[in-house]
């Protein structure tokens, strides 16, 4: 068991620089879950200010990622492609003595992020996070590196419940164009010169990475290759029972595919968005599957404008579609 903390009076509350949550006389400092209060309320922090700062830190966003430039991306990278990066735009510019902020879905050692030492940073996306919003955590993430000694990487922490999240921080103007890699060899500008614990991360990443690819013609459409079978997962931005809805109309009336051989198989929920998933033939190629994907991406809008109930048929392909559903966060 962990040990009991002592139970201690403050006469008069010393703010540290943790997190904090506001009460009445301002900022109060966060303590233990069993110890007093110190808004000298006389009640455990955990029962006083404790509650709301509990909850709010541990509150499930469902869209994270919301209101981001790339949205669906952001899902893409999170959650299926193996090896990206992009490059981030602050709403504030660059601090001075950092040339470059990058996005990338995993760094060496599942590091949240690292300053470089040109003083470039490097933010980690693929990572546990602790609390219920992930936008939150990177934010304080992103920031800490921002103030990192260069060739230093940066822990995840639990973010303060009231620090900005990346809606705050980045540009809502600037790109965010996802450049896939077929390996991980972006984590080092010199790869011969890695240290052995870096090298030897690399090389196990590098072995377990699934060959993917982003499709030119329509967005945050990603093409994967597997062993037995390929794949398309396309994340897209629309509202889940309208979409299930365009798709059950397409899939009953068999115009669901990307042709031939190709079947869309079902679909995965993650963070508040939905993600088809086709069945390729393992000769298929990500640029094979350009032109179906484009021609599909204009059925799909056809459907989506259609506000007719559902035929029986329709209901029947929309409950198949439905029951291969897998939620990923």
């Amino acid at each position: 068991m962990a040990k009991k903390r002592p139970q201690t009076k403050a006469k008069r509350p010393q703010t540290t620089g943790g997190a904090r949550t506001a009460g009445a006389d301002g900022d109060v400092p966060v303590v233990g879950a069993r110890e007093p209060c110190p808004c000298g309320s006389g009640r455990r922090y955990k029962a006083c200010h404790g509650r709301a700062a509990s909850h709010a830190a541990t509150e499930l966003v469902h869209r994270p990622f919301e209101g981001l430039p790339g949205e669906c991306d952001w899902v893409a990278l999170r959650e299926l492609v193996p090896a990206a990066t992009v490059e981030l735009t602050l709403k504030d510019g660059l601090p001075e003595g950092v040339p470059a902020v990058t996005l990338a879905t995993v760094l060496p050692m599942a590091w949240p992020a690292l300053r470089r030492d040109d003083g470039s940073v490097l933010l980690g996306l693929q990572n546990d996070t602790s609390s219920g919003d992930i936008s939150r955590d990177l934010a304080d993430t992103l920031q800490r590196a921002l103030e990192a000694q260069p060739g230093t990487p940066v822990q995840g922490r639990r973010a303060p419940a009231d620090s900005p999240r990346l809606q705050d921080l980045l540009d809502p103007e600037g790109a965010f164009e996802p450049e896939v890699h077929s390996g991980f060899e972006f984590w080092v500008p010199d790869p011969e010169n890695a240290t052995p614990d870096v090298t030897a991360s690399l090389e196990r990443a590098n072995s377990a990475a699934i060959p993917t690819v982003k499709l030119q013609g329509v967005d945050a459409a990603y093409w994967c290759e597997t062993p037995e079978k390929n794949h398309l997962r396309w994340v897209m931005p629309h509202a889940e029972e309208l979409l299930l809805d365009a798709l059950a109309r397409l899939h009953a009336a068999g115009r669901s595919s990307l042709g031939e051989g190709t079947r869309l198989v079902g679909s995965f929920r993650a963070h508040g968005l939905t993600v088809p998933v086709w069945d390729l033939p393992s000769g298929v190629t990500a640029e094979d599957v350009e032109k179906p994907a484009a021609e599909f991406a204009e059925r799909l809008a056809a459907a989506l404008a259609t506000d007719a109930p559902l035929t029986a048929e329709e209901r029947r392909a929309r409950g198949g579609l439905t029951n291969r559903q897998v939620t990923l966060s």
